[in-house]
């Protein structure tokens, strides 16, 4: 099959990945409610058409952070990446840079910060767990600092670790049995085109930003039992103004769902801000991110950057977004199925799949611009 659009790049990768690895990305929390939502309520909102005006001339560059961009998108941190595609941190990385957009790493991405930075020239973005041991978290905030990282995201919505029945069938959160190794051996036997390409790579596939703080740790289970024993459930706004302290560069909220969050955030001089439920592996039941956003861009309208991530799956999501008051979006799952179907050639496909459907979108409702999107532009719920 030649990938036409992104739920081609889903089914690709479903097929090439072990069937533990593609349950983690792909699930979500409890029922997966809120997972499905979020594509739902993008795909309940319809763009206005106008006809007869001229638009032979597009342009949907735009700026993120002071950063001229492609696209108004980020590649959003993704844990465990580079199982999906041999060293597939810094595969993705390439991609974002050569399309022109951002590429933001993951606390608990595979590969490290300094192996993004030796294989990119522009700066990246750096997503950061505030641990327990905030020891660790000032180590990492300066190895960040000396990969010249341009901003560092803060993911909030992480006071308790969401429940994924996904992971616990798969043996992904529970302690492994013997079974279940066994299982997951024949799993991964099966998949001998990810044994090839990712578990043959002979670089560690452990997290690589974590490796030196937890050095008993020899499968990924035994660093994601660290990982989820460090999630802080006292972590609270006060902490913002310590990591204002260690960190000089821009700082987003990404989790942000509430409009007051989203005042407060404002007030304590954070740049911006991500609506974001976790892509719905957190709290099943919270809103979508499409439904969150029109009351969110109200309350801090122009007074911070504002994306937006969570079931984004076609450029006309771009469009709503803009519409809606984001300054840009995070897609998170869409360039991981990529990276999975075809690796780094897999990321630059989506992106440009992305660029081609915004640009024909946008035309065929009779703008040239992204700045000319208004609520006006969308009809259904908070749209028009």
């Amino acid at each position: 099959m030649v990938p036409a659009c992104i739920e081609d790049y889903r089914e690709l990768a479903r097929k090439r990945l072990p069937s533990f690895l593609f349950g983690y990305l792909d699930g979500g929390s409890f029922g997966e409610l809120t997972l499905r939502d979020n594509a739902a309520a993008w795909a309940r909102r319809r763009l206005r058409q106008r006809v007869l005006r001229d638009v032979s001339q597009l342009e949907v560059r735009s700026t993120l952070l002071g950063r001229d961009v492609a696209l108004p998108l980020a590649l959003a941190p993704v844990g465990l990446a580079g199982l999906m595609g041999r060293r597939g941190e810094v595969q993705a990385a390439r991609a974002a840079e050569a399309f022109g957009v951002p590429f933001c790493l993951s606390t608990v991405g595979v590969c490290s910060i300094e192996e993004v930075r030796a294989a990119t020239k522009a700066p990246f973005w750096f997503q950061l767990y505030l641990l327990r041991d905030r020891g660790i978290v000032k180590e990492i905030l300066e190895r960040a600092k000396a990969a010249e990282c341009a901003a560092l995201i803060f993911t909030v919505d992480l006071a308790r670790l969401g429940i994924r029945y996904s992971d616990i069938r798969h043996g992904v959160s529970a302690t492994p049995t013997l079974k279940s190794r066994l299982e997951r051996a024949l799993d991964v036997l099966t998949h001998p085109r990810w044994v090839a390409d990712v578990a043959l790579s002979g670089r560690p596939l452990t997290f690589g930003n974590l490796t030196q703080y937890v050095p008993s740790a020899r499968m990924p289970e035994d660093f994601k039992a660290w990982v989820d024993s460090q999630f802080d459930p006292s972590a609270n706004w006060k902490d913002i103004e310590w990591l204002r302290s260690q960190w000089d560069g821009p700082i987003i909220l990404k989790g942000i769902l509430d409009p007051d969050d989203a005042r407060m955030a404002a007030s304590v001089g954070v740049q911006g801000i991500v609506v974001s439920n976790h892509g719905g592996r957190q709290l099943d039941g919270a809103e979508a991110t499409a439904d969150a956003l029109p009351r969110v861009a109200d309350a801090v309208a122009g007074m911070l950057t504002l994306l937006v991530d969570g079931g984004i799956r076609y450029g006309n999501d771009l469009i709503k977004a803009r519409a809606l008051g984001a300054d840009g979006v995070l897609i998170g799952r869409p360039w991981a199925w990529a990276l999975a179907a075809r690796g780094e050639q897999g990321v630059r496909e989506v992106l440009h799949i992305l660029d081609k459907e915004l640009r024909n979108s946008l035309g065929l409702m009779g703008h040239c611009r992204l700045e000319e999107l208004s609520r006006a532009s969308v009809m259904g719920n908070d749209g028009g």
